[in-house]
């Protein structure tokens, strides 16, 4: 994947980032015991897992999961509904008013696919969401990824490419299928 880089066992940065887990779940936990009309404590919750305060108009859906926290970026009015996956090891960017819809996983970090590297350690790359895409239910986006200001991603859809401003993709692999300008 795109700007993909190992984080070989053993070494300080991936036990920086394997320590961050518990505590990502930990704040995880907490949160998805919240009931959607306590915003407050989500902003709360939200703010304890990232290390930094939620944005102005950031909308969550509880439950969420997550294995990390602090690598995680999201901007003023984004919605994230229920039960996403945010593995954001790797970092996440999600701009403004993205719209994130049920089930969806970003996930920033996976394993080496050769079989004799797999248990060597993370592979790692970025996942950057421009402003006001729509990431349909059931979407997973894989690291390496850049998606468009304007994008949609359409439920189910598997992305493995970047995806071009203004435009609708879907599939597996996503395929853009048209513009939505």
């Amino acid at each position: 994947m795109k700007g993909e880089r190992h984080l070989p066992r053993g070494s300080a940065e991936l036990r920086a980032a394997m320590d961050g887990v518990p505590r990502a779940f930990a704040c995880c936990e907490a949160l998805n015991r919240l009931p959607y009309a306590d915003q407050d404590a989500i902003l709360e919750a939200w703010a304890t897992l990232t290390g930094r305060p939620a944005p102005e108009g950031f909308r969550l859906v509880p439950p969420l999961h997550c294995d990390h926290g602090v690598d995680l970026r999201v901007g003023a009015d984004v919605f994230v509904n229920h039960g996403c996956t945010l593995n954001d090891i790797g970092g996440i960017e999600i701009g403004a008013r993205t719209m994130i819809g049920p089930n969806v996983s970003l996930l920033s970090s996976g394993h080496p696919t050769a079989v004799a590297e797999r248990r060597d350690g993370v592979v790692v790359a970025s996942i950057r969401i421009g402003e006001d895409v729509w990431i349909g239910a059931g979407a997973i986006v894989v690291g390496g990824v850049a998606v468009g200001d304007g994008a949609v991603i359409a439920a189910g859809a598997v992305v493995s490419r970047d995806v071009p401003a203004a435009t609708l993709v879907a599939g597996n692999p996503a395929r853009v299928v048209r513009s939505v300008g």
